[in-house]
């Protein structure tokens, strides 16, 4: 382990080590190796030759498939430190190894042919993880719904008690927020296309220049490229580079799992509080240094932390976008090799603690229902007002003595620390016309959380199980937290 020199808190802490490998050294240079064949074979197939003969031969195809994956980075190294190039230190490298086709590699392309195509090789791979981690997020939701979907509990507008719903409906709340990620995610995801290989400019002049002026063979060039790579197409048109505002895209794709697990975290960290809910403790596991009672949110709240820096970080793609030069500048490049992987390391992060939450979320009814049975009277008022006019009481009368009861009732809560006795001071009060017998009969939670229940049923039913089935070669995941 290195102590003398900063490691990233992504690595060590946070993200998982399959996202981990997507933005590795690796991968990077095995996809470069892996674009070089792919061109060399797509100029082989396409006849490229000089006087009559291959310029490109099987025999030097073999040669570098041979050497795809044993990269020699001492010799890479050694090389950018004379030429300040790393991606002419790496065709070197695989020169070194691969000398019958050493002449051969690189042919016609600019350093971005690599660069960039794989940069959206990795950026899709990635973005396929996170939809795998953001659909088991889902149906872990989905069945912590369904299981509480008819539990009343005290709902909250300004945070302030509002008529009640159900733990299930405030879960599928969350839950909607996340498919409209996966939505989002989808669609950036269909939209990925390689550069593919366009030269300097993107006019592929050099490639009508190896081609003796074929248009209809240069044509070809891209598509075969994004075929040999498992893409279906590349851009039409570009610069040196694909337009940064992909990785605008992808990045607000990110931003948005991480509002929505944001999101999701704070309410957690608040019932929490509340005593209502709590998210997984672990036996051996220390809230607070000097408080050893205390059982802190901590999942939630590096949720949130993490989160705070993905919706943060997605600004860098769109100014890098918005200050690209004509057809390039390169004040992209060391803004893109720390955007873009941290965002998808950070959100790696992210999905996995929701997915350890939600598995591990623990409901106390009890408490809920203590809570929510303080706040019913209040809440019960219109229903109370409305039995007592069936029974001959004035509505306009009966309206002003609850508002009068109710903020008697509120001050005995709020200032001198009593239990709510809304129901007593009505029953007391010969207007009504009702016993204390006859209004706790007005108590029943489930009559004020309206449609919750079934909403819950209908969403699960029309919108997350088809998503879930349209995906299930996705689901089974456990996620397994560093520390």
């Amino acid at each position: 382990m290195d102590t003398d020199r900063y490691i990233s808190p992504l690595s060590e802490r946070y993200a998982s080590r399959e996202m981990q490998y997507i933005f590795s050294q690796d991968m990077k240079f095995k996809t470069w190796r892996k674009l070089w064949i792919a061109l060399a074979e797509t100029e082989m197939e396409l006849g490229l030759s000089q006087k009559g003969k291959p310029v490109i031969t099987k025999e030097q195809i073999d040669e570098l498939k041979a050497h795809e994956g044993d990269i020699n980075y001492d010799v890479a190294k050694a090389r950018e430190k004379e030429v300040r190039h790393d991606v002419m230190s790496h065709v070197y490298a695989y020169g070194q190894q691969c000398p019958k086709a050493a002449g051969i590699i690189h042919l016609g392309a600019t350093s971005c042919y690599v660069g960039d195509n794989t940069d959206i090789i990795i950026m899709a791979r990635a973005l396929g993880l996170v939809k795998k981690k953001l659909v088991n997020v889902l149906k872990e939701l989905a069945e912590f719904a369904d299981t509480y979907k008819a539990l009343p509990t005290l709902a909250f507008t300004h945070f302030q008690p509002a008529q009640p719903t159900t733990v299930g409906k405030r879960a599928a709340l969350w839950m909607q927020e996340f498919y409209l990620d996966l939505e989002d995610l989808d669609y950036a995801l269909s939209g990925m296309k390689l550069l593919g290989s366009k030269g300097t400019t993107g006019t592929q002049a050099s490639f009508l220049e190896l081609f003796n002026g074929d248009q209809e063979t240069v044509d070809r060039i891209d598509p075969m490229i994004a075929e040999k790579m498992g893409f279906k197409e590349c851009f039409p048109v570009s610069g040196q580079t694909y337009s940064r505002k992909v990785d605008t895209r992808v990045a607000n794709v990110l931003s948005g799992i991480a509002a929505s697990a944001h999101k999701m975290s704070n309410d957690i960290r608040l019932l929490q509080h509340l005593k209502e809910v709590e998210e997984p403790f672990e036996k051996s596991q220390i809230g607070s240094s000097a408080m050893a009672y205390k059982r802190n949110p901590m999942r939630s709240e590096r949720i949130a932390s993490l989160a705070r820096y993905v919706m943060v970080d997605a600004l860098n793609p769109a100014i890098t976008s918005a200050a690209q030069w004509f057809e390039r500048t390169l004040d992209d490049s060391a803004n893109k090799r720390i955007s873009i992987p941290e965002a998808f390391l950070a959100v790696d992060g992210i999905l996995d603690l929701c997915l350890n939450v939600v598995d591990g979320l623990v409901v106390y009814p009890k408490v809920i229902e203590k809570h929510l049975m303080g706040e019913l009277p209040f809440m019960a008022t219109e229903n109370i007002m409305m039995d007592a006019v069936k029974m001959g009481g004035n509505r306009q009368e009966l309206h002003e003595k609850i508002r009068e009861l109710s903020m008697e009732a509120g001050r005995n809560v709020k200032v001198e620390g009593k239990e709510n006795n809304l129901l007593s001071l009505i029953a007391a009060d010969p207007a009504f016309n009702m016993s204390l017998a006859d209004l706790e009969k007005t108590m029943d939670p489930s009559r004020y959380t309206g449609r919750a229940k079934e909403q819950v049923e209908s969403f699960l039913e029309k919108v997350i199980r088809p998503v879930l089935e349209e995906n299930k070669e996705l689901l089974g995941m456990k996620a397994e937290i560093l520390v």
